[in-house]
């Protein structure tokens, strides 16, 4: 028997562990199917600390955490670190500042809090476009990942392999609902960070001797040279005409820019906010924030040495070498199309260099964590894992951004706007059909993505800093601010950023996409697209208050309710009182 398995491929490996960790997903949703609209969209309100906080940590670490965050770090070294300090601040910063206020009120959705609080059906609607902007954007970063993952592991076109991810997160979220979703993403977690782990710790310890890679990360090459794994990355990296890896690039504006957009993207994703509600009391809302910020230091600690590992592998690996010598996984990765060698002074050798002219291979940066314990040549079993891990995090972070799409549009849209009095079972009808529809318009996406995942979901916490946070941080701590203060900051601050992204990522205004990196020069003060939410953020912040200024007051009951939000207590999960 071990023979038998000692010789399965890679492709029947990843067959094998993707089958059983899709089937255990189904059978979960299935198990806890969603009978009410309460478990279509918190999970019924009774999930426990720790289930919540793993739920949490599954749909907060996307495929642009498991696939391209590393990959991102792997080639922009030093300046790849804003998306380690962004992602995770903003997490801290959401769950001390934002997720037991939020709780408190006792919302489904962002649209429904800002709807409320500002007393407007107008509000209301806004809060559901900027939703759902802010979530097909991500979700889109997601279906791109499941495609790279079946591409290449399971050997079919990226068109096939969105399809087939569609089909399966359609299942168990339309089934199980925020319930279903909620353990599903439990055990999502559990394989995302073993997937991640334990090729680390193999190839940690095949580097530097370090089964801990964080101690790898900064330890001595195993090759008994003395040299550190760093240094010896800088003198390949430098050899090539690359920058050195430990060295930045970015302006410090550009840094600060792509850090802030990320953290307060990150306290107004309405995905993960959404999770907070679906605990019993104030207080296990508290616990699970602090279980998640574990859960989720163990992959992002992780995340930079893997980043090492697989570029110092990568490097020694394919440059220089004849290409006719190359080892199967290159061959494979050529045909998903995300690696290509152009011969251009045809002499078989491969030239990996920083010059654009001489360079003769592409490497797409989503590949690099995949690829990793491949090019490490670590047993077939492992290789299959860290694709099973990477479709996990795709999947969870998918499932929760469906559920905020489709809450949005049945409960937010059609039960407080459209139709006040539909039955819960036609509520839940409408839930389930909008995310059909959501999914097939995240699958186009998906199929044709606007970029590499990180970049995808950059601009999606883009977006949700310039129209959700100021609106959520005024709502809850100013509670002068008034609807038409609210209303205008969010349209303009989403107009602004969308604006940006538009002609700076995808040269809409100024010759399409070939004209992008032409554009950097006249980035706005000097900032990437990906960092420009924090201006649009700001803008969205003055633009608030200085139509508070010229408005009226909020009615004495809102503001009533604002000040019972930030009042301690309510630890039995009793919600705010509500406006009449």
């Amino acid at each position: 028997m071990s023979d038998f398995f000692s010789q399965m491929d890679v492709q029947t490996w990843t067959y094998l562990i993707v089958a059983i960790t899709f089937a255990l997903y189904i059978g979960i949703a299935i198990w806890f199917k969603a009978s009410s609209t309460k478990d279509f969209y918190v999970a019924g309100g009774g999930v426990s600390p720790w289930a919540n906080g793993m739920a949490t940590a599954a749909d907060w670490m996307s495929a642009a955490s498991f696939i391209s965050m590393a990959g991102i770090i792997s080639f922009a070294g030093y300046d790849g670190a804003v998306y380690l300090m962004g992602w995770t601040g903003g997490y801290v910063l959401l769950a001390l500042l934002l997720a037991p206020y939020l709780r408190k009120f006792g919302k489904f959705t962002v649209p429904d809090f800002i709807g409320d609080r500002y007393y407007s059906k107008n509000a209301r609607m806004v809060a559901v476009a900027c939703a759902l902007l802010v979530s097909f954007t991500y979700v889109a970063g997601q279906m791109r990942g499941v495609g790279i993952v079946f591409s290449r592991f399971l050997e079919v076109d990226i068109t096939t392999g969105v399809l087939i991810g569609m089909a399966i997160v359609l299942f168990y979220a339309v089934i199980g609902g925020m319930k279903g979703i909620t353990y599903t993403q439990v055990a999502q977690y559990c394989v995302l960070i073993f997937a991640f782990m334990v090729p680390a710790v193999f190839i940690s310890i095949q580097m530097t001797g370090h089964a801990i890679p964080q101690l790898g990360f900064g330890g001595q090459v195993n090759d008994g040279s003395g040299v550190y794994l760093l240094d010896k990355l800088d003198g390949l990296s430098t050899q090539l005409g690359f920058a050195p890896y430990t060295e930045g690039s970015k302006s410090l504006v550009d840094i600060f820019a792509i850090t802030l957009a990320l953290m307060a993207g990150t306290a107004g994703l309405p995905h993960v906010i959404v999770r907070f509600f679906t605990v019993k009391r104030v207080r296990d809302a508290r616990k699970s924030a602090g279980i998640a910020l574990l859960l989720i230091v163990i992959l992002y600690s992780t995340a930079p040495a893997v980043a090492v590992f697989a570029r110092t592998n990568m490097i020694e690996t394919v440059s220089n070498q004849p290409y006719s010598e190359m080892p199967e996984w290159f061959s494979k990765w050529e045909l998903t199309g995300l690696l290509t060698f152009t011969d251009k002074n045809h002499d078989g050798v491969i030239q990996y260099v920083q010059d654009e002219a001489q360079n003769e291979l592409l490497i797409d940066r989503d590949i690099m964590v995949l690829a990793n314990p491949e090019i490490a040549q670590l047993p077939n079993w492992l290789i299959a894992l860290v694709a099973a891990g990477a479709l996990a995090a795709a999947l969870s972070t998918a499932a929760g951004l469906l559920m905020v799409i489709s809450a949005s549009v049945s409960h937010d849209l059609i039960k407080k706007i459209i139709n006040p009095n539909i039955t819960e079972k036609g509520e839940l009808l409408a839930a389930r059909l909008s995310a059909t529809a959501a999914v097939a318009v995240a699958g186009y996406f998906g199929i044709n993505p606007p970029g590499f995942v990180a970049a995808v979901v950059a601009l999606a916490f883009g977006l949700a800093a310039a129209s959700f946070f100021p609106a959520i941080i005024l709502g809850i701590f100013h509670k002068r601010m008034n609807k038409e203060g609210a209303i205008a900051g969010m349209v303009v601050g989403m107009v602004t950023m969308t604006f940006y992204i538009l002609k700076f990522k995808f040269g809409v205004f100024d010759g399409g996409k070939e004209a992008v990196g032409a554009l950097k020069d006249s980035w706005w003060f000097g900032i990437s697209p990906e960092g420009f939410g924090s201006i649009a953020m700001l803008i969205n912040f003055v633009v608030s208050l200085v139509v508070m200024r010229f408005t009226a007051p909020p009615p004495p009951d809102v503001q009533e309710l604002v000040e019972n939000i930030r009042i301690p207590g309510g630890e039995d999960g009793t919600p705010a009182p509500q406006m009449h």
